[in-house]
C-alpha cells in the first residue's frame, strides 16, 4: 500500500494545478447544486415496520386529511386576564379561523368549541391538523401561521407552539462552533508546527473537504428526508478528521525536511509512510459510520452515510489535495514563527523532534509510563470504571418539548401546558381504529380507554372511511417511562379496547412513534456492537498483523466509551451540568448511544493506529520490544496530542449550540475523544504493550503466508528507495 500512496502522492505533487483545479471545480459544483435543489434538514424520526408508523400509513390510505403534521397552538393570558374575556376571546377564535384557511392546513380546532380551557381558564389548547407530513410542510405555512395567530396577540393574548411540525421547530445551524473550533484548531497548529503555512494548510484543506460534504448533504435533503443531526455530526467529523489526517501527513513531511530530504521527495515520502496509517484509521471509522445501516433505521442510515462522507472525502483530500498543496508550500512549511521572548524557540522544538525525539516532552512521558507500567494500568482503568458508573442509570428518550432551552417556544408551549392541564396534553397518543362501522363503536372503544389506568383525558376526533381516531391523553409526559408503559399496555390489550367491534386498532401519534424509536435503537445496539467491532477487528488484524493488538484496541474502546457515556449521563440526565455549562435536564437522546459507538470507536482506531505502528515500525527495526514502546510513543506523541485536542476543541465548540441534541453530542464526543487519547492510547496502550514485549506482535504461519501484508509502517517503500 505505501507505494501506491507513495506514487499518488508524487503524481499530485507534479500535477499540483490539475489536482487542485478539480478540487475546486468539485466545491463550486456541489455548492450549485446545493443552492439551486433548496433542500432543508428535519427532526422526524420515524422507523418503517413499527406500529406508530403503520398506524401513519393506515391513515395516508384510508383517511389522509389525518395522516400529516400536527401543530398544538397554545394561547395563555396571564394576571387577571383570562382566556374566557371578551377581548382574548375573540381574538383567539379569529385566530383559529385564520389557521384553518392556511395553505396545508386540513383543519383547526376552536379551542372553545372543543371545550380546550384551561380549569383557570388562562390557558387554551388548539390544534392544526396538516395535509403533509412534517417534513413535507413548507416554511412559507409556518410563517403563515404566525401570520394567522396575530388577532391573538394583538389581544394581548401569548401564544406559543409544540408537536410534530411548528414555526422555529427546524434547527437552524449556527457558524459559531465551526468558527470557535477552527481558531482553536489554528492555535494548536501553530504551536505544534510553530509555522502559519504549516498550520494553516490542513484547516484549509478541511474546510473544502467540509464544503463538499455539506453542500451535497445539503442538495441530497431537497429527495430524501435527513435529520438535522446528520449535517452536525458530518461537519464535525468532517472538520476533525480532515484537521487530523492532514496533520499526520504534513508532520511526517516536515521531519523529512528537517532530515534532510528534498521537497518532492519528501511529501511522496510522507505519503507512503503517515499515509498509509491515514489509510487504516480513515476506513476503520468509515466502517463503523456506515455499519449505523445494519439497524434498519433510515434517519440513522443516511446520518452514518453523511459521517461516512465527511471522512471519505477527508481521506482523499489528504492524499491528493493535501500533497499538491505542499508542491505550493515547498520549503515555506520550515519557515518558522520567531516570538521576540523566544527566538529560534519553534524551530529548535522541530528540530529536535526530527533528529533527536528521545529528548522530548512526549518520549519522556513514555519512558515514565513503560517504567510504571503495572500501577499506570490499574490506575487508568479504575479512573475509567469510576466515570462509567452513571452509565448503569441511563434512561433513553427522543427530544421533547421539556429538554428544550427556555428560549424554544416549543419549551414554552410545553410548560404553559403542563401548569394548566397535565404533562401529559404534550404528547397525546393517537388510537387508530381499522374497520369501525358505526359510531356506536367507537364511542365504546373511547369508554374502553377513558377506563383504564394512566389515562387522563379521551376524545373521538374522527369517524371516515371504516376508521376512527381517538386521542388519548397519558397522565404523565411524553418522556416519562410511564408513558412508555401505556403505550406497551394499551398494545398487549387491544382486544380489550377492539372489544366485538370487528376492528383493529393501532396505537400511534408522535409520542408513540418516539417511543418505538428508543425501543429499536436500543435492540440494535447490540447487533450494530457485533457487525462493527467484528469488521474493525478483520480491517485492524490485516494492518498490524497479529489479533493481540485489535482485541487490546476494542478493549480500550469499550472503557473509554463506557466513561464518556457516564459523563454525559451524569451532566445531561442528572443533571450535574445544569449551571456550568447550560445544560436542560433530560433523558438522554436515544439514538447517542449508538452513534457514539461508531464515531468513538472509529476515531479511537486512528490514535490506535497513529500510536502503534509508530510502535511496530521501531520494532520492525530494532527487535527492541520495550524500548520500541518508549521510542514509537514518544515520535506519536506531540502529533497526537495535537490531533486529539483539535478533535476535542471541535466538538466542544458544539456546545455553545442552543439545541440540547447537539449540545450533547458535542460534549459525548469530546469526553469520549479526550479519554481515548490521552487516558487510553498514550497511557493504558503504552503500559499494556510494555508488559506484553513481542509477545503482542504473535501471529500464526499460515497468518503470514495466507495473508498479504499491507506495509501500514512504509518499511518495503524505504528499502525500495534506499535501493534506488
Amino acid at each position: 500500500m505505501s507505494t501506491y500512496l507513495f506514487r499518488l502522492a508524487q503524481w499530485a505533487f507534479r500535477r499540483r494545478r490539475l489536482v487542485l483545479s478539480l478540487w475546486l471545480i468539485a466545491a463550486v459544483a456541489t455548492i450549485a447544486v446545493s443552492v439551486a435543489s433548496g433542500g432543508k434538514t428535519n427532526d422526524n424520526f420515524t422507523i418503517p415496520g413499527t406500529e406508530s408508523q403503520r398506524a401513519v400509513d393506515l391513515l395516508k390510505a384510508k383517511l389522509p386529511a389525518l395522516a400529516g403534521g400536527q401543530t398544538q397552538v397554545v394561547f395563555a393570558t396571564h394576571g387577571a386576564a383570562k382566556v374566557t374575556d371578551p377581548g382574548p376571546r375573540a381574538g383567539i377564535e379569529a385566530a383559529a379561523a385564520n389557521l384553518a384557511r392556511v395553505p396545508q392546513v386540513a383543519s383547526a380546532t376552536n379551542p372553545f368549541q372543543a371545550k380546550a380551557i384551561s380549569p383557570n381558564g388562562q390557558v387554551a389548547l388548539g390544534q392544526v391538523q396538516f395535509t403533509a407530513q412534517p417534513a413535507d410542510v413548507k416554511d412559507a405555512t409556518l410563517d403563515a401561521v404566525q401570520v394567522a395567530v396575530a388577532p391573538a396577540r394583538a389581544a394581548g393574548v401569548q401564544v406559543e407552539y409544540s408537536g410534530s411540525v411548528y414555526p422555529g421547530w427546524r434547527v437552524v445551524p449556527s457558524e459559531l462552533p465551526e468558527i470557535i473550533g477552527l481558531v482553536v484548531a489554528f492555535v494548536i497548529l501553530v504551536i505544534t508546527f510553530g509555522a502559519l503555512v504549516a498550520a494553516g494548510l490542513p484547516i484549509l484543506t478541511a474546510i473544502i473537504g467540509v464544503a463538499i460534504t455539506l453542500t451535497g448533504v445539503t442538495a441530497l435533503a431537497s429527495v430524501v428526508t435527513i435529520a438535522s443531526a446528520s449535517t452536525t455530526v458530518a461537519l464535525m467529523l468532517g472538520l476533525s478528521c480532515g484537521i487530523d489526517y492532514g496533520l499526520f501527513i504534513l508532520s511526517r513531511h516536515r521531519n523529512n525536511l528537517l532530515q534532510g530530504r528534498a521537497v518532492a521527495e519528501s511529501v511522496s515520502l510522507a505519503a507512503g509512510t503517515a499515509g498509509s496509517s491515514v489509510v487504516f484509521a480513515g476506513l476503520t471509522v468509515i466502517i463503523a459510520l456506515c455499519g449505523l445501516s445494519v439497524v434498519g433505521i433510515p434517519f440513522l442510515t443516511i446520518m452514518g452515510l453523511a459521517a461516512a462522507a465527511a471522512v471519505a472525502i477527508a481521506l482523499l483530500i489528504s492524499l491528493t489535495l493535501l500533497p499538491a498543496l505542499l508542491g505550493f508550500a515547498g520549503e515555506k512549511v520550515t519557515h518558522f514563527i520567531s516570538t521576540p521572548l523566544r527566538r529560534g524557540h519553534h524551530e529548535e522544538v522541530a528540530v529536535t523532534a526530527a533528529t533527536a525525539p528521545q529528548r522530548t516532552f512526549g518520549a519522556a512521558w513514555a519512558r515514565t509510563v513503560v517504567r510504571y507500567r503495572i500501577p499506570v494500568l490499574f490506575g487508568g482503568v479504575g479512573l475509567l470504571l469510576l466515570l462509567a458508573v452513571p452509565a448503569l442509570d441511563v434512561q433513553l428518550g427522543l427530544p421533547s418539548g421539556s429538554s428544550k432551552p427556555t428560549s424554544d417556544t416549543s419549551r414554552r408551549a410545553y410548560d404553559l401546558t403542563t401548569a394548566a392541564f397535565g404533562p401529559g396534553f404534550n404528547g397525546p397518543l393517537q388510537v387508530v381504529a381499522d374497520g369501525v362501522t358505526s359510531p356506536v363503536a367507537a364511542q365504546t372503544m373511547a369508554t374502553t380507554l377513558s377506563r383504564l389506568p394512566g389515562v387522563a383525558a379521551v376524545t373521538r376526533v374522527a369517524l371516515t372511511n371504516g376508521i376512527a381516531v381517538i386521542r388519548v391523553v397519558p397522565t404523565t409526559g411524553p418522556s416519562d417511562p410511564a408513558t412508555a408503559d401505556l403505550v406497551h399496555a394499551l398494545r398487549d390489550n387491544r382486544a380489550v379496547i377492539e372489544g366485538t367491534s370487528g376492528s383493529t386498532v393501532l396505537i400511534g401519534g408522535v409520542t408513540a412513534s418516539n417511543i418505538d424509536v428508543s425501543a429499536k435503537l436500543s435492540s440494535a445496539l447490540p447487533v450494530f456492537l457485533v457487525v462493527v467491532v467484528g469488521l474493525a477487528f478483520i480491517l485492524l488484524t490485516f494492518a498490524f498483523r497479529t489479533i493481540l493488538v485489535p482485541i487490546k484496541s476494542i478493549i480500550g474502546f469499550l472503557l473509554s466509551v463506557s466513561a464518556a457515556f457516564g459523563m454525559q449521563v451524569a451532566l445531561f440526565q442528572w443533571g450535574w451540568g445544569q449551571k456550568v455549562f447550560g445544560i436542560t435536564k433530560a433523558e438522554t437522546i436515544s439514538f447517542l448511544p449508538i452513534i457514539m459507538l461508531a464515531i468513538i470507536f472509529g476515531l479511537s482506531s486512528d490514535y490506535e493506529v497513529f500510536v502503534v505502528s509508530r510502535i511496530k515500525e521501531d520494532f520492525t527495526k530494532t527487535g527492541d520490544a520495550r524500548g520500541a514502546v518508549e521510542r514509537g510513543t514518544g515520535l506519536s506523541a506531540r502529533v497526537v496530542t495535537a490531533a486529539a485536542l483539535i478533535m476535542f476543541s471541535i466538538f466542544v465548540a458544539f456546545m455553545f449550540s442552543k439545541d440540547p441534541t447537539i449540545k450533547a453530542i458535542g460534549f459525548s464526543f469530546a469526553a469520549g475523544v479526550f479519554l481515548d487519547a490521552f487516558v487510553v492510547r498514550l497511557t493504558l496502550v503504552p503500559a499494556v504493550l510494555a508488559i506484553v514485549r513481542s509477545k503482542i506482535w504473535y501471529h500464526p504461519q499460515w497468518f503470514a503466508k495466507y495473508v498479504p501484508n499491507p506495509d501500514i509502517e512504509g518499511e518495503k517503500l524505504e528499502e525500495q528507495l534506499a535501493r534506488e
